[in-house]
C-alpha cells in the first residue's frame, strides 16, 4: 500500500471515525467537543515560526513535559504548540503548562487537514513523541521544508512487524523525516530495516529516565499520611489499571485484608470514563471507599482510595509504600515504572510490558523491579515488600542506581533539536 491508497482508504474511514468519536463520547463526553479541531476546520490563532509538538496522549504528554520545559527556557522567543489526540493527553496537557504553550488537537491525518494545519501554524521544527508517525502530516511538512524530529523514538518488535507489512508506505514516510533520535541500538536497527536513512539515526536514549521529582512531594505525601492518620498503616497502589484488571487488584486486597487488616489499596485507573465503573466495582467486592475527588480524609475503615482525579498520580505514587504498575497483566503492554521507581518505591509489574521492555530489563536485571504473573504472586509480593523492609529498600536502591546510570537522554535530545534549529534558520 502506497500513500495514495492509504489516503483513499482514509478519507473512505470518515464516516467509521465518526461512528467511533460518538460511541467513544457516550463514555467519555469530552470525545465530542472539539470536532473541527480533529478536521482543522476550527484552530486556535497560534503565532507562527516556532516548535511543534506531538504527544498522543497521556504517556507522552508526560514524558515530553521535560523536553517542553527545556525547550521554553532554551528558546524563550520561539512560541510552542503541543498537540495530542485524546481528551485525557489534552486535560494533562493544560494541567502541565497552561497558556505558556499552543495546544489543539492534532488533526486526522487526511491532505487537506493537514494543509490547513501546518499552513495556520508554520513551525519552523516539528517534533512527534515516540511512535505518532502519520504519512500525510510528515509529507506535508517535507513540501514546506519543516524538518521532523522523532523525539525518544521508541518501535518494539510487534510494532516493526506491523510497519513492515506495508513498505511503499512506510520507507517513503521514513526517508522525509530529518532526524530520529530513538532509545536504544536495537530500535535503531528496526528503524533503518524498515527505511530511515542511516544517517538521521542517533541513539539518545530514552528521557524517561530524566524524570525529575518535585521537591515538595515526598513532604506533601507524608503530611496527607499524618492528616489521615496513616503513619504507619500499610498502603499499596495499583496505577493505570485497564479493564481486566481491577477485579484481579481487588481479589489481591481481599487476601491482603486477611493478613494486614489496616491495608489500604490506592486503585488508579487508566482513564477517566471507568471511574464511575470501577467505583462501583469495588462495592461489589465489599470493600469501603474512598473517591479521591471528594478530597476528604481518609479514614481507618477506608480499604480503598479511588484515585478519580487526573494530575496526581506521582502524588498517589508518593502515599504508597509498594507500587504496582497496571496495563501489565492484560496484554495492554505497561506503563512508565520509572515514575514509582523515581519516588523510591519498590514496584512491581505484570508480565505484559512490551511497551516499556528495555526499562523494564534493565529493572529486572537490576532487581529494582519484580514480576507477578497472577493475583496470587502480587499478593505474595506486595505481603513480602511490607513485611521486609530491608528487601524494600535494597529494591529501592537498585532502582535509584538504574536512574542515575541511564540519565543524559534529554540533553543529548536537546542537542539534535539544535542542531535542527541550526539547520533550518
Amino acid at each position: 500500500m502506497n500513500r495514495t491508497l492509504y489516503t483513499l482508504l482514509l478519507y473512505l474511514a470518515v464516516p467509521v471515525i465518526a461512528v467511533r468519536l460518538w460511541l467513544r463520547s457516550r463514555k467519555a463526553p469530552a470525545y465530542a467537543k472539539r470536532i473541527g479541531e480533529r478536521f482543522a476546520l476550527t484552530l486556535p490563532q497560534f503565532k507562527q515560526g516556532g516548535i511543534w509538538l506531538h504527544a498522543v496522549s497521556v504517556g507522552e504528554s508526560i514524558a515530553a513535559a521535560p523536553v517542553v520545559k527545556a525547550l521554553q527556557a532554551q528558546y524563550p522567543d520561539l512560541p510552542i504548540t503541543v498537540t495530542c489526540m485524546t481528551p485525557t493527553g489534552s486535560e494533562r496537557i493544560q494541567s502541565l503548562f497552561g497558556d505558556s504553550v499552543q495546544h489543539c488537537y492534532l488533526p486526522y491525518d487526511l491532505p487537506c487537514a493537514s494543509k490547513r494545519f501546518f499552513q495556520r501554524l508554520q513551525p519552523r521544527l516539528a517534533i512527534v513523541m515516540e511512535t505518532e508517525l502519520w504519512p500525510n502530516h510528515i509529507n506535508q511538512c517535507a513540501g514546506l521544508n519543516i524538518p521532523v524530529l522523532l523525539a525518544n523514538g521508541r518501535l518494539s518488535a510487534r510494532s516493526a512487524r506491523g510497519y513492515a507489512r506495508f513498505p511503499k508506505l512506510v520507507a517513503p514516510m521514513l526517508k522525509q523525516i530529518s532526524a530520529l533520535a530513538v532509545q536504544s541500538e536495537v530500535e535503531a536497527q528496526r528503524f533503518i530495516e524498515l527505511g530511515a536513512r542511516p544517517e538521521t539515526v542517533t541513539v539518545t536514549g530514552s528521557i524517561k529516565y530524566d524524570l525529575r521529582v518535585a521537591d515538595q512531594l515526598p513532604q506533601q505525601a507524608q503530611a496527607l499520611r499524618e492528616q489521615w492518620h496513616a503513619r504507619q498503616r500499610p498502603i499499596w497502589i495499583a496505577a493505570s489499571t485497564h479493564e481486566g484488571e481491577d477485579e484481579l487488584v481487588l481479589a489481591a486486597h481481599q487476601q491482603l485484608l486477611k493478613q494486614f487488616p489496616e491495608a489500604l489499596l490506592i486503585l488508579v485507573p487508566r482513564h477517566p470514563e471507568r471511574f464511575e465503573s470501577v467505583h462501583a466495582l469495588c462495592l461489589e467486592y465489599g470493600l469501603q471507599v474512598q473517591r479521591r475527588s471528594s478530597h476528604a480524609s481518609v479514614s481507618a475503615a477506608d480499604q480503598v482510595l479511588l484515585g478519580d482525579t487526573m494530575g496526581e498520580l506521582m502524588l498517589l505514587y508518593a502515599l504508597a509504600d509498594v507500587a504496582w504498575v497496571g496495563g501489565s497483566l492484560v496484554e495492554h503492554g505497561g506503563h512508565n515504572m520509572l515514575e514509582p521507581v523515581a519516588l523510591a518505591k519498590p514496584t512491581l509489574t505484570g508480565p505484559h510490558y512490551f511497551n516499556f521492555l528495555e526499562i523494564a530489563q534493565q529493572l529486572l536485571d537490576a532487581g529494582a523491579l519484580q514480576q507477578v504473573d497472577t493475583t496470587h504472586e502480587l499478593t505474595q509480593a506486595v505481603a513480602r515488600l511490607w513485611s521486609h523492609s530491608e528487601h524494600a529498600q535494597q529494591m529501592c536502591d537498585a532502582g535509584q542506581q538504574v536512574l542515575q546510570r541511564n540519565q543524559g537522554a534529554l540533553q543529548r535530545l536537546l542537542d539534535v533539536i539544535e542542531w535542527q534549529l541550526l539547520a533550518n534558520k
